[in-house]
């Protein structure tokens, strides 16, 4: 007998309080390895009620002006009023900056991991993206509110939103739809009855897919608490790496705890978890496996990955071990090789911090390089 069960993701747009720190965070990145692609960069971001206050270690040979990279992200972003609680212009940016330990660098200097821990990357095939489609669907709603609100589509939108979308599966397939949630700040007058026949046609219902998404059956939910004025940093502060979820998989598959905003690549937290998910994918891509999660494994200061971990939940063409010996041959997973494999020491971060790291299309200009599916040749070739 098939299986039934649910399934939940959510997402937040760039307005929310967590992702306006870490896209700040990433920003901050952005700008100094853009100079000193050999800078060693943790930033960490907190932002309030007209107050950005940005912390960490950071070791460069060259300068930038945090204060002007911290307003511009929140102009970008939209909080561009001070009505919102958090103004561009006006608010104060305070910063704490320190070096990099000494101890540290010791062990990444010659290429070892900068950081000890375990990373996850996940891939499926029930999204074109070989993403849960869950989360994928999340992302699309909260980019449909961020692109309405920037065009003018839906004027009286504000920066800060979420959503939530909940999938039927009969076995490991999608099958239905259940329930949508939206929650979208708005300006003050607005009705509420406006507000969620707006958001029913010009933000659910073309993004959800027609054959899953049934007007009358799914649930919807919209601002359930009739109200949502009040957000953003105003409403709730907001820190950096405190949406690994939304950065991920949406909950499905396991993470390792790291987050990844305001890192540079020597932090395998980042790196590793990118170079897992590229691994995950191109084994699904290849169609040696349905679904597929690797886990990768570092010591601080050691270059090879202390466990390769291959599971492909009963899925795989071949058994799991005999697919991570192919990972093995065909990808070196010391923290340097995936740095240079993916590109990695350009200023491509910013645009991972909000709406997902994984399930985006390469860019032209090497961002998202994770998401290419180069080795599937290899990893067959491997197999024999």
């Amino acid at each position: 007998m098939a299986r039934r069960r649910l399934f939940t993701s959510e997402s937040v747009t760039e307005g929310h309080p967590d992702k306006v720190a870490d896209q700040i965070s990433d920003a901050i990145l952005d700008a100094i390895i853009e100079k000193d692609s050999g800078a060693r960069v943790a930033a960490e971001c907190l932002v309030t009620t007209g107050l950005a206050f940005v912390a960490g270690e950071i070791t460069t040979e060259t300068y930038v002006d945090i204060p002007t990279v911290v307003r511009s992200t929140i102009e970008e972003i939209g909080y561009v009023d001070s009505r919102y609680g958090l103004d561009h212009e006006t608010c104060a940016v305070i910063t704490s900056i320190d070096q990099q330990s000494p101890d540290i660098a010791m062990g990444v200097d010659t290429g070892g991991a900068g950081d000890q821990g375990m990373m996850f990357g996940y891939a499926t095939r029930e999204s074109p993206e070989l993403m849960p489609l869950p989360i994928i669907l999340a992302h699309h709603l909260t980019r449909r509110l961020a692109e309405t609100r920037k065009s003018g589509e839906i004027p009286w939108l504000r920066p800060d939103g979420k959503s939530q979308v909940t999938v039927e599966y009969e076995d490991d397939t999608p099958v239905a739809i259940q329930a949508v949630v939206v929650s979208a700040q708005h300006d003050d007058e607005i009705e509420n009855g406006e507000i969620r026949e707006r958001i029913r046609s010009l933000i659910i219902e073309p993004a959800m897919p027609a054959a899953l998404y049934d007007k009358k059956a799914t649930k919807i939910h919209i601002n359930p608490t009739g109200r949502f004025v009040t957000g953003g940093p105003q409403g709730d502060a907001g820190l950096t790496g405190r949406k690994i979820i939304v950065d991920t998989y949406g909950g499905m598959g396991r993470h390792g705890g790291g987050a990844f905003s305001g890192k540079d690549p020597t932090k395998v937290d980042r790196s590793a978890s990118y170079a897992a998910r590229w691994i995950a994918k191109n084994i699904v891509a290849a169609e040696l496996a349905d679904v597929c999660e690797v886990q990768l494994a570092y010591a601080i200061g050691v270059a090879d990955p202390v466990s390769v971990l291959v599971d492909t939940r009963g899925s795989g063409r071949l058994p799991d071990a005999r697919l991570e010996a192919a990972v093995r041959e065909v990808f070196d997973l010391k923290p340097r090789a995936i740095i240079e494999a993916l590109g990695l020491l350009r200023p491509l971060f910013k645009r991972t911090a909000a709406y997902g790291h994984f399930g985006r299309e390469p860019d032209p200009d090497g961002g998202f390089s994770w998401e290419r599916t180069d080795r599937v040749d290899d990893l067959k070739a491997a197999i024999g």
